[in-house]
């Protein structure tokens, strides 16, 4: 455990932490302008060369009776575990997409908003050493309660061409039957430009190694992207009385994550002193009061806070910045990331200041629609007369004067 002295001091540690890998831009580049260019070919060369797996471009989709048997191959118990998280999580995001507004402005003006699904979502599931199969339930739902007709999954093929059959499992669960058996950043390039077997989507969303963020990036503007995501995060606000085993065991939790950092700000000296003593990875900082917490907190924006306090609610409403908050000593991170039903796709490293946590509203598009008649027309064209000429917009003014003569 790193005690550290001040929040400053964190910090610098912590973007230290954070900084991203720019010598791979290039690799991911060169990848994506291939995948552009040859398409099936591109993805069947890169498969073989960085997973170690022969397929053929008929071989890129999964078929649906290797799904079924996926499924068949379970046992009641895991089947069971899965359509509980699936109805926690589709019940949180049922009653989570928002509702069209409509404003009578003034006689004869009406502004509304239409929320549009997307049509089309990629989502990309990790399967490397440990396959991400909660990020296929947790990615997914989301879109189908906001409407979208289309949601694909893209995720790397085993040394023997097989797809994880948990992943497999869930998508039938779901009644996801596209799915192809491709990973990296020559998936993220298939899903965003299109290929012979695979059509292009408007969305991508789902965690990935360094080469999938990179990819990400630079194919955000073809496609929408859910966030640039790092490496997993938890801070631990803990009081006086707080139970530094809890603190310590969810810790190690998130250590298991690649690269997984975790932070406890307390107001404790005891609680600094046993963290100091133990073997557990992070770093600790101490502050003189939970109001401090609460401001490190928002300065460090964290994926995930735990507040493990007698009161977990009175800090609440301190808190600007976090993915998602964990109250009180009964709600460990580990919840968020399996059952409780928001999705664990959250915005890391410090871009909860600014980025949401994955929802229905990320499978939306808002669009504004405006009804005028005459007299509203003519009501506001003084005003708009004024403004145009101002800017130089002359035929802006002329398109509105032509309907009132």
């Amino acid at each position: 455990m790193h005690i550290v002295r001040n929040i400053n001091s964190l910090e610098k540690l912590l973007s230290k932490k954070r900084q991203r890998k720019n010598r791979i831009s290039d690799k991911v580049a060169g990848i994506l302008k291939n995948v552009c260019a040859d398409g099936d070919e591109a993805l069947v060369k890169y498969t073989r060369k960085f997973d170690g797996v022969k397929i053929s471009p008929r071989e890129l989709r999964v078929s649906e009776s290797e799904i079924s048997a996926a499924f068949n191959e379970l046992n009641s118990g895991i089947i069971k575990s899965f359509k509980v998280a699936i109805d926690n999580v589709t019940r949180f995001y049922r009653h989570h997409t928002p509702k069209p507004t409509r404003l009578n402005a003034a006689e004869g003006k009406t502004l509304f908003t239409r929320y549009v699904p997307l049509e089309r979502v990629g989502v990309y599931v990790p399967a490397g050493t440990a396959p991400l199969v909660s990020s296929v339930y947790m990615s997914v739902i989301p879109a189908l309660c906001a409407g979208v007709k289309e949601v694909v999954i893209a995720t790397p093929p085993r040394k023997d061409k097989s797809v994880n059959s948990f992943i497999l499992a869930i998508a039938s669960l779901l009644k996801i039957k596209e799915i192809y058996r491709v990973g990296g950043s020559q998936a993220i390039a298939a899903l965003a430009y299109g290929t012979k077997t695979i059509k292009k989507v408007d969305k991508i969303v789902g965690p990935g190694n360094d080469f999938v963020t990179e990819a990400k990036r630079q194919v955000f503007g073809q496609v929408d992207i859910d966030m640039l995501a790092g490496p997993s995060e938890v801070v631990i606000i803990a009081s006086h009385d707080a139970r530094v085993d809890y603190i310590i065991a969810d810790l190690e939790a998130q250590i298991e994550h690649h690269n997984g950092t975790g932070i406890v700000i307390t107001n404790s000296r005891r609680i600094i002193r046993e963290l100091r003593d133990s073997k557990v990875a992070g770093f600790a900082l101490r502050v003189r009061t939970l109001d401090e917490a609460c401001d490190a907190a928002n300065r460090i924006a964290p994926e995930h806070l735990e507040i493990m306090t007698k009161k977990p609610q009175a800090l609440l409403k301190k808190i600007k910045n976090a993915g998602a908050i964990f109250l009180g000593e009964n709600t460990p991170v580990a919840l968020g990331d399996y059952v409780a039903g928001p999705s664990h796709v959250l915005p890391t490293g410090g871009s909860a200041r600014f980025f949401s946590s994955l929802s229905t509203r990320e499978f939306l598009k808002e669009v504004h629609v405006l009804s005028y008649n005459k007299k509203a027309l003519t009501d506001e064209w003084p005003i708009l007369e004024k403004i145009t000429a101002l800017e130089g917009m002359v035929k802006h003014a002329e398109s509105v004067k032509k309907r009132l003569s």
